[in-house]
């Protein structure tokens, strides 16, 4: 019913740039090439949580669509937590968006953005891990000078300050190298139509057996968006989570929320009949994270050889 090719883009280094931008925020953080930046202040008299966070991102028009507390998750399903105040959340600017998406679709592939929010409890602190600029650069292959992906990472950053009064940006020690993988997983697909059916009709059946192949195999979709743009005929975002990949790999790395849960975007352009499906690759998560335990690589290789498996199954 479909035709299929499949491409995985190129693997290709971790940006290291000097942005010499006045506008562009936390100059110093980026310019140690770091994907993930970290934001922490002192919450020894509990004053702050995931809650007053989320009121903040929204105040300052990074609206927090979930939030999530995964120790509620992590307690049940497993029986023990690696934090004391462990969350996931996800946010987006639907200006911001609705700017990049015209140039650059592959946006889609950090809608919605993701941040962890936990406690270090030994140093009495409050965190939260979000994809820096040149990390949402990276992965989207939006050129780091782009005004408006400066743009998103100021509101960001400001969203950071207001959350998070008097909190300043920790060193981050990822030694991101490079790597052979591919920093993101692709497909694109025409759909044979059947006499009188729409591409939008034709996605959503194909949508429906995606999230249908989903839930059996251990993964959960937070939220989904159907976005609106007079270029494309449909551009859809999924936001998917695997909960036996995000507990083991949290335990140790808890700022892996920057990346988790993972966004697949499908979209068609007006005038083109090709539909284009793509998500980061996961198994990135142990090259940026620098994660050595053997058994959280094998649930971060899983997650990654899953998703893509169901997709080639649904495509062929």
């Amino acid at each position: 019913m479909k035709k299929i090719s499949m491409i995985f883009i190129g693997a290709f280094l971790a940006l290291g740039v000097s942005v010499c931008s006045a506008k562009t925020p936390n100059i110093a953080q980026m310019n140690k090439g770091q994907n993930i930046q970290i934001f922490s202040v002192d919450n020894a008299n509990g004053a702050i949580n995931a809650k007053s966070i989320e009121k903040a991102f929204n105040a300052n028009g990074v609206i927090v669509d979930v939030n999530n507390d995964m120790n509620s998750i992590f307690s049940k399903r497993y029986g023990h937590i690696h934090h004391k105040k462990y969350n996931l959340a996800i946010f987006t600017n639907s200006k911001m968006l609705s700017k990049l998406m015209k140039k650059y679709p592959n946006i889609g592939l950090i809608t919605p953005l993701t941040m962890s929010i936990y406690s270090d409890d030994a140093k009495n602190t409050i965190n939260i891990s979000t994809l820096s600029l040149t990390g949402m650069a990276r992965i989207t292959k939006i050129p780091v000078t782009n005004q408006d992906l400066i743009e998103y990472a100021r509101l960001v950053d400001a969203a950071l300050h207001k959350a998070l009064p008097n909190g300043s940006y920790l060193p981050v020690n990822h030694n991101v190298k490079p790597t052979n993988k591919p920093l993101v997983t692709e497909f694109t697909i025409e759909f044979e139509l059947e006499e009188g059916a729409t591409h939008v009709e034709a996605k959503e059946s194909f949508e429906e057996e995606f999230e249908s192949e989903l839930g059996p195999v251990g993964y959960l979709i937070p939220k989904s968006y159907k976005l609106q743009h007079d270029d494309y005929d449909f551009y859809d975002t999924y936001s998917i989570i695997r909960f036996n990949a995000i507990y083991p790999v949290s335990k140790n790395h808890p700022d892996a929320g920057a990346y988790a849960p993972f966004s697949l975007v499908i979209y068609k352009k007006k005038g083109d009949d090709t539909v284009h499906i793509a998500y980061p690759s996961v198994d990135n998560w142990i090259d940026d994270l620098g994660i050595t335990d053997a058994k959280t690589i094998k649930e971060v290789r899983k997650t990654q050889d899953m998703i893509k498996e169901i997709l080639v199954e649904l495509t062929e």
